[in-house]
């Protein structure tokens, strides 16, 4: 089985882990259930950690007396997954959809900054597919 396909099937508390190990790490068990939202216990905590090593998709090292975690695949790597079942589920298949439904819903919040990027990059793909 492969990680993206280990990582669809975490469970909510996993996918919590997965966060916080993305946003920091390496970073020990205790900092990880201090980051969580409604954190379970520190115990429970450990069992999914210990879970997710078990799955592969969390790796350790030991650092002194601390065992400290990171996720084994890179965010941008689990964000490509992600975005392709989103893009599956929910939009069947269309990114024109996908960005058009992000747009209606937050475009009025975007700066100006934010819009000269998606525009630069919307010239990039037009030079891209001539």
């Amino acid at each position: 089985m492969s990680s993206n396909t280990v990582y669809a099937s975490l469970s909510r508390r996993e996918r919590q882990i997965m966060d916080v190990l993305h946003e920091e790490n390496p970073i020990s068990a205790k900092d990880i259930q201090l980051k969580m939202p409604d954190p379970p216990s520190y115990s429970a905590v450990r069992a999914l950690i210990t879970r997710m090593v078990d799955k592969g998709v969390v790796a350790f090292s030991r650092e002194g007396t601390k065992y400290m975690y990171r996720p084994v695949q890179a965010q941008n790597s689990v964000q490509a997954s992600a975005i392709s079942r989103l893009l599956k589920t929910f939009f069947k298949g269309s990114k024109i959809k996908a960005v058009t439904a992000l747009l209606d819903a937050d475009g009025a919040e975007m700066d100006a900054h934010e819009i000269e990027e998606l525009e630069r990059k919307i010239a990039r793909l037009k030079k891209q597919s001539k």
